[in-house]
């Protein structure tokens, strides 16, 4: 889930705007001492003529790792008459104290003493709303659940309702071996480097020693909660919708890992509420591929101006979802661009849209068993994307040879919107198996192209919180929903699942290969008729933004992707390199990262899977310069997983610290 700051699509560049801006920074203060560092785009009259506030909060460095994208961002908002804050949380960036797990009570409490402190600012009317992606986007919905008075709107952008379900942890019960370790090994680096000197003065190496020496890598308290436990529960506002009460705008989009949570938002919130599922990776709306990217700076301003200005901008007037779906198309690891068209439904779930069943007789083999083949996977892609090179899946064939597939004759062209469900009737021969349905669109020509997927940790087959064990060589009947789509088959075009007990590096593997028996197989898909208001859809703006910082490039970015087998070893070896580079900032910083994640497995043995993630990033300002490099492993046997995760941190060349963790937990029905 990493990201480069030195990559991104063209926007067109708005220069002038209705309110003149300027750039302030403050501390804000919590009631523990703690002060959070805060960068703020304000219009200059703001204090005689006092604006709502819009608050983006997050642990991702403001001053380097997201200053670029910010500067795009937040004066285009200020700009338009809003004060927009960006705020460095607790332990990150230049903000005091330490992080020590995602989405804390901490962190909430935190972001209500950071909404007291704008309502009580002379520039503020003390109406306020917060946006963000990813993280920003999961605690603007966990913000929400506590109902600040001054909070009175949200944009959430790739996040989720619940945080055991659809997150880089787990999915269907099952351990994400491809994002577990590799998410944590991220906040691991990023919380392992300094605050700047230029913003924190002389105690800048107190405050990051003090980082260094007490923030926990967070993989070890996620591998151990492997249930669906109130470690999970908090945060998830799936516990309680009616907990929100302003108003929410949820964006999704499907070539990112977060497709899910938006039609249940729409479903279970009683507050005002608002959709959108695009075609995008995991970006902002604005700056992203595949394309059509949308003018969504323009849309969230209908947005805010209505929930914060009181300005009929007819936002609430539309249809309560807007949906992409997308026409069939060629598998391309380097997908740039979606073909397609919207569709708007009045509510979900929709109206237009219909349940057809398949059923299948047999499978294309004629056979009803497979056994775990630990290659399968090897097409699977990434959990999710940026949109960069390399980072779609490629032809799904050489998986589909190692699995159980069903086919159909071939489709009229028809739409599916929502979550396709695998109904089967199963048996295994181990109590503990896993198990993926993926969901192929298969060209006349045999080309096979990954629509959709699911995965299911059997011993989670009745629920997540209290996990049991398959009855061996017993017939046992089983629904997978996978994750949500919008996609129409072309004409001749056949609709294909693929199901194996295995995916790597998807998914951990099982401790002992498993043998799968299908003893009956169907396919539930949602159909989504197209209907006369389709055609009256109000087009989004082209997307735009405010200029961004320059940034002089010091090096190229790199990055490579490789798949090798040691016929000596029989190890199947995938690595996935990234180097973003390194640029100059305007203010002279030098900011640069690379990562690295190696995914390793002898292809007959389940307990050899290894995951290895490098991460290295490096600041450089006249004589100060700083780098952190981080290793972290994760190994299993059939009774543990075995956590290694070490920091290094330099001044200059010479070490600053280093520490490494070491930490076994049992395995709980995994």
């Amino acid at each position: 889930m990493a990201f480069s700051i030195f990559n991104h699509n063209d926007m067109h560049i708005k220069q002038d705007f209705p309110y003149e801006i300027e750039v302030i920074n403050r501390w804000i203060p919590m009631t523990d001492g703690v002060q959070l560092a805060a960068q703020i785009w304000l219009p200059i009259d703001a204090n005689k003529n006092p604006v709502p506030a819009l608050l983006e909060y997050l642990p991702y460095r403001k001053n380097d790792r997201t200053k670029w994208r910010d500067s795009i961002r937040h004066p285009y908002l200020a700009g338009h008459g809003y004060a927009s804050i960006r705020i460095d949380m607790r332990g990150n960036g230049d903000s005091d104290g330490l992080m020590l797990d995602e989405y804390t009570q901490q962190e909430l409490d935190d972001a209500l003493i950071v909404m007291q402190w704008l309502e009580a600012q002379d520039w503020c009317t003390g109406k306020c709303g917060i946006f963000g992606k990813s993280w920003g986007g999961f605690n603007g919905l966990q913000i929400a659940a506590l109902k600040p008075p001054q909070l009175k709107a949200i944009i959430t952008i790739a996040s989720t309702d619940n945080r055991y379900t659809d997150d880089v942890h787990y999915m269907g019960g099952a351990l994400l071996a491809n994002e577990m370790l590799s998410w944590a090994s991220y906040m691991l680096s990023y919380n392992a480097a300094p605050p700047d000197p230029r913003y924190v003065g002389e105690k800048w190496q107190e405050l990051w020693r003090h980082r260094l020496e007490n923030t926990p890598p967070f993989v070890e308290a996620w591998v151990s909660h492997q249930r669906y436990d109130e470690f999970w529960k908090h945060g998830s506002v799936c516990e309680n919708y009616d907990d929100i009460e302003c108003a929410v705008y949820a964006v999704g989009s499907w070539a990112d890992g977060y497709t899910n949570a938006v039609p249940r938002l729409l479903e279970h919130l009683s507050c005002p509420k608002k959709g959108l599922l695009g075609p995008w990776a995991h970006n902002f709306p604005e700056n992203s591929s595949p394309t059509p990217a949308i003018g969504f700076l323009q849309e969230s301003l209908r947005w805010w101006d209505y929930w914060l200005k009181g300005i009929e901008t007819g936002v609430m007037d539309e249809p309560q979802i807007r949906s992409w779906i997308q026409h069939s198309f060629p598998p391309d690891t380097n997908r740039r661009n979606s073909e397609g068209y919207w569709v708007i439904d009045p509510s979900w779930p929709s109206p237009h849209i219909s349940s057809n069943k398949l059923a299948f007789q047999e499978s294309d083999s004629g056979h009803n068993s497979i056994e775990s083949n630990l290659l399968c996977g090897l097409e699977s892609g990434p959990w999710l994307t940026y949109g960069e090179a390399g980072g779609f899946a490629p032809d799904q064939r050489g998986d589909n040879d190692r699995s159980l597939t069903y086919t159909t004759p071939p489709q009229q062209k028809t739409a599916v919107l929502g979550h396709p469900i695998a109904h089967l009737t199963v048996e295994v021969d181990q109590p503990q198996a896993n198990m993926v349905v993926r969901l192929c669109d298969v060209a006349p020509d045999g080309t096979t192209t990954l629509v959709t997927y699911g995965l299911l940790n059997l011993s989670h087959r009745n629920g997540s919180e209290q996990p049991e064990h398959m009855p061996l060589d017993t017939a046992v009947s089983i629904q997978v929903p996978l994750n949500m789509c919008g996609h129409e088959i072309a004409e001749g075009h056949r609709w294909q699942i693929s199901i194996s007990p295995s995916y790597w590096p998807h998914l951990w593997p099982s401790p002992h290969n498993v043998t799968l028996t299908v003893l009956d197989c169907s396919l539930e898909l949602p159909i989504r008729e197209r209907h006369a208001g389709d055609e009256d859809i109000r087009p989004f703006l082209p997307p735009e933004c405010a200029a961004p910082v320059t940034i002089k490039p010091i090096k190229e970015a790199s990055s490579r992707f490789e798949v090798t087998y040691d016929r000596l070893t029989q190890t199947r070896r995938r690595v996935v390199f990234n180097d973003s580079g390194s640029g100059q900032f305007e203010d002279g910083l030098i900011f640069g990262d690379s990562d690295e994640d190696i995914y390793e497995l002898q292809v007959d043995d389940p307990l050899s899977a290894k995951v290895i993630c490098n991460r290295s990033q490096h600041f450089t300002y006249e004589e100060w310069q700083v780098s952190v490099e981080t290793v972290s492993q994760m190994s299993a046997d059939a009774e543990n997983f075995y956590l290694t995760n070490e920091v290094t941190a330099y001044l200059g060349k010479e070490i600053f610290f280093h520490r490494v963790w070491e930490k076994a937990i049992k395995r709980d029905y995994q």
